[in-house]
Parts: C-alpha cells; structure tokens; sequence
C-alpha cells in the first residue's frame, strides 16, 4: 500500500440488471439478456433495448425533483444516494468543500428537449418548459447530486463518448492523489432510449437488428454479432484515499491502483483496427499501478457487440497479453450499451468480481471469429483466484480509458 492508493468504499447502480449490487451481481451472474421490445420505441427500425425497472422516481427522489429531472438525472440522484449509504457515510457529518462529485455523460438528454423543440417548431415558443435547459444540460446531472447530497467540492462531467463514466472515474482519483477532495462521488448515468438517440444509431448501422429475438441481440466477440443494444444506467462509486478510508474503519471494496486514457486519433466513429489506442491505454494503467501483465486475473472488456470495436479490442488484448490475455467477460450481453455511463457500471462490476472472486458469464456468446482467440467466460459463471482486474472502455472519436482495480 502506498500513500497514492485509493479506496472504493460505495457502490450504487441502477442498472436494467437492478437497483442494487446484489440485484445487479445476480443477474449479472444469470448471463441472460435482458432486451425487450420497448415501447417507447415503436415504429423505429430498432425497436428494442434494455431498460431499467423497478425504479419509481416519484416514490424515490419526490413527485417535484423527479418532474424537474430526465431519466439520466433520475438515475445519477438514486445511484448517487445509494453509493453514500453503502458507504457508511452521513453527509450532514462530511467537510461539504472537500467532497466532489464526477460524473461521465456522453451528450445531453433527449428525452423531453425534443418535445419542447416541436413547441418551437409549431410557432408557440409560449410553451416551451424553463426547465428544458437545465433539464437537457449534461453538466446538471452533478450539479443535481451535489445538491441533493451537499457537495460543495469539485462538480463536473467528463465526457469522452461511451468511454466517460470510466474517465470520469479516473479524474476522481487524481483530484484524491493531489489532495483537492477527501471524498470524490464518481461514474456516470445515461439514458440512451431516448428515440433521437436511437435514431441517430440506426441511421449509423450501429444498432442490431435483431427484432424478431431482441433477446439474442447482444453477443460481444460472438461470430454473429451485428450491432448494439440501447440501454440506460447509472453507477456512483464513492472513492477515498486508502489512509482515510482505514481511519474511519470504512470497508474498502477495492483499490484502485491504476489509470491509462488515449485517443486513437483515426477516425471519428470506427476503432482504429488494430487496437493500438487501447493497448497504449492498457499498458498506461499497468505502469501507473506498478503492476506486469501476468498479475492480472481477469480483463472486463468494453465488448460493445460491433463487429469492428470487438475485433480491435481482442486485437489490443493480444498486444499488451503476448498473445495469452487473462479470461475476458463482457457485461454488455446482458445489459446492453449504457453510453456514458458504461465506463462506471461496468467499473463497479469489475469490483464485485474482485469481491466474489468470481467472473460473470458474457450473454450470447457462442463461438469466436477465427484469429480472435480470447478466453470468453460464457454460460455459468467462472470461480477464479484473482488479486488485480482491469476494465477497458472506448467511445466514439477514438477515446479509451482503462481502470485497473485489485484486491484491498
């Protein structure tokens, strides 16, 4: 242990897996998908997604802050609240201006601005909300938290397309390292059910198709993969510096011990095709943790289910592996494509493999393109001894940022 290492002491997610971590590392472990028809979606081409259940705003947040809010907010508030409880921290007891709140978002919320464009479309500005903007605004997400927890640190989003929520992660640690925060609430909520943002997909042949069985539709590094599924979430992680943590006798969930973050500098929307921005992204982590490739256990994949990003990512597996990278999962079978905020939830998924010692199955998964040779856990669940995992994230414009998290 080292003065530089901090602590994961909270975990929240809302997640289309659940609205807690026993309900999300159950279904998790269940490897079964969980895309449905949706609709709010009906009549597009893609008519399908994962989404969250199980979660009433109104009962949760109050019938007024859940009105002023879109689902991402809904989700942040609720993750947020969650994470500090699992914590065992009391804000009415915490030093407000030393807490900070880091939230990853991909783009604005779409959900209610589309509506209050078609008041401007049809000549009655009159109608338009004065809500919209702060509603729509992807910086208000933290700003929200820090208001209803009390906050006063550093409030900001990272965003790094769907790589932000882990970017966001990243940026916490650092604001711990240098000794700007004591208490960093950081990961990512997005909602990307939203029909503009599903049309945007279809039109980019980024979205399965797979209408008939939505069931089946997410298959990361599987040789019929043909697209994404849209989905919704948040995770919060509380992080603390490890010294802190012990002091107040907290339980420390994980460490995390190392950051990389890259572009590919390509191409706007593919990956660049053999993995090099990824790998750089890796292989910064490991030496950021003072940590060699053989000391890690399991790698949680970005896996989106495209057959491009896929392919690159088994690519960069290979690069920083020599050719023997540690067994691979993909959460994405099962919950779909979160956006902004998969970067976090698919964080605090790694931490619970650390804690259960135990890899989830990827949903879907079936058989490998030839020349991938990755050691997919498919179908049950894989007891594994393992001290370090990392977690890799990639989004749009070429951005790719690694979290790599060991035992405590």
């Amino acid at each position: 242990m080292t003065a530089a290492d901090v602590a994961v002491t909270g975990l929240g997610l809302v997640t289309p897996a659940g609205t807690t971590v026993e309900a999300n590392w159950a279904t998790l472990c269940a490897g079964r998908s969980l895309a449905t028809t949706d609709p709010q979606l009906a009549g597009l081409p893609v008519d399908f997604s994962c989404r969250v259940t199980g979660l009433s705003a109104e009962e949760e947040l109050g019938r007024g802050l859940a009105r002023r809010l879109d689902p991402p907010g809904h989700f942040a508030l609720s993750a947020a609240r969650r994470a500090v409880a699992h914590a065992g921290l009391d804000p009415r007891g915490w030093d407000a201006g030393r807490v900070g709140v880091i939230l990853g978002v991909s783009s604005n919320s779409l959900h209610t601005y589309v509506t209050e464009f078609g008041h401007l479309e049809a000549g009655r500005p009159e109608r338009v909300s004065p809500l919209a903007l702060p509603r729509s605004v992807p910086s208000m997400v933290a700003a929200e938290v820090a208001i209803d927890l009390g906050a006063s640190g550093p409030n900001f989003i990272t965003s790094s397309a769907c790589a932000s929520g882990a970017t966001a992660i990243g940026v916490a640690r650092d604001l711990l390292r240098s000794g700007t925060c004591d208490i960093v609430l950081a990961g990512g909520s997005e909602s990307g059910r939203a029909p503009m943002n599903a049309t945007c997909f279809i039109r980019m042949q980024a979205l399965s198709r797979r209408r008939d069985e939505p069931h089946l539709a997410s298959r990361p590094f599987d040789a019929h993969r043909d697209g994404f599924v849209v989905a919704e979430g948040a995770a919060v992680l509380v992080l603390e510096r490890h010294a802190d943590a012990r002091a107040r006798k907290a339980r420390v969930l994980a460490l995390l011990r190392g950051y990389g973050a890259t572009c590919d500098a390509y191409h706007p929307i593919a990956p660049e095709p053999e993995g090099r921005g990824v790998a750089t992204a890796m292989l910064a982590a490991l030496r950021d943790a003072a940590c060699s490739p053989s000391e890690i256990g399991h790698v949680n994949a970005h896996g989106t289910s495209t057959r491009l990003n896929d392919a690159a990512e088994a690519m960069a597996l290979h690069r920083v592996f020599a050719g023997h990278p540690p067994p691979v999962t993909a959460p994405k079978g099962v919950i779909g494509h979160t956006l902004g905020a998969a970067g976090a939830i698919e964080a605090a998924y790694t931490i619970l493999s650390l804690h259960h010692q135990t890899i989830p199955p990827t949903a879907n998964f079936t058989r490998q393109d030839s020349g991938f040779e990755l050691d997919i856990v498919a179908g049950v669940p894989r007891p594994t001894q393992m001290t370090s995992a990392v977690t890799s994230s990639c989004g749009f414009g070429g951005q790719n940022a690694v979290l790599l998290f060991t035992v405590p």
